[in-house]
């Protein structure tokens, strides 16, 4: 099984877990591989459809920690969480080809890259050969000069025109077409304006005919919105992001607070017949 359940029939919810010391909002909480599986079945017991796991922290201004700190710090969970949870669609998220490919040979589903093949293209080739699913996110420069890459024409027009040229890239490499999903990378080198820009127009990346990720989690543009510091405590604001992406039939939410967000998405349904 590489989809979850009801693929394509309702928004589905991937749970995180970032075996981290430093992202942004539960850094060190889960480095612990009993840990991490305990959360994943926290997780899963809220009926996330797949557990998206991080060991490179993505957050403004976070360290690159290399190839071998990423794979020491990730396998040791990944193991765990396939040990515990057979039958779970695991997602990992990482621009290592390197670390891609030993995941997958450990029992991952779904490559995750904040980089969409950008950092380096031999990702394209490791996904197509796995014949995996490939979140394909939006993204430019790094962590530590994302913030400085926040000049478009049109947000919404340059990030499709973006994400298709990276499209065009995977497919030339042999990635499957239904393999492909789109993540317009909220936060990712995005003013606070630029990423309600992008959440109030995702029909328009929809229209492009590939599943659509949306990973607003906690986020500082919310915490900008709903004047709220403390990351923990933006959950309202995620649960406004949630129904919007519901209302525009996304296909995935990548969130930290499932329970919450489940319970939103079932009322959503009811209110958007």
């Amino acid at each position: 099984m590489i989809w979850p359940d009801f693929w394509g029939e309702k928004t589905c919810v991937m749970g995180v877990i970032n075996v981290t010391p430093d992202s942004f909002s539960d850094g060190g909480l889960f480095l612990d591989s009993a840990k991490a599986s305990e959360h994943a079945s926290n997780l899963l017991r809220e009926t996330a459809d797949v557990l998206d796991i991080g060991a490179q922290s993505t957050r403004p201004g976070a360290e690159d920690i290399g190839l071998e700190e990423e794979l020491r710090r990730l396998i040791p969970a990944l193991l765990a969480i396939r040990s515990d949870h057979e039958h779970a669609l695991i997602s990992v998220d990482t621009f290592h080809p390197q670390v891609a490919l030993r995941s997958l040979q450990l029992g991952a589903n779904w490559i995750n890259d904040i980089t969409g093949g950008r950092r380096n293209p031999e990702m394209y080739r490791v996904v197509a050969d796995a014949k995996c699913p490939f979140v394909l996110m939006h993204s430019r420069g790094d962590s530590k000069s994302m913030d400085q890459q926040t000049s478009y024409s049109n947000v919404v027009d340059d990030v499709r025109d973006e994400l298709l040229r990276t499209t065009d890239l995977a497919l030339a490499a042999g990635v499957l077409p239904e393999n492909l999903i789109w993540d317009p990378g909220i936060g990712f080198a995005k003013t606070t304006d630029q990423n309600l820009a992008l959440i109030r127009n995702l029909k328009t990346l929809k229209n492009e005919g590939f599943p659509l990720l949306v990973g607003s989690s906690r986020k500082r543009f919310i915490g900008s919105v709903t004047h709220e510091s403390l990351p923990n405590a933006r959950i309202w604001g995620n649960i406004a992001v949630a129904c919007k992406c519901y209302e525009a039939k996304v296909d995935i939410l990548r969130v930290h607070d499932v329970g919450p967000t489940v319970k939103a998405l079932l009322m959503a349904e009811k209110l958007w017949l």
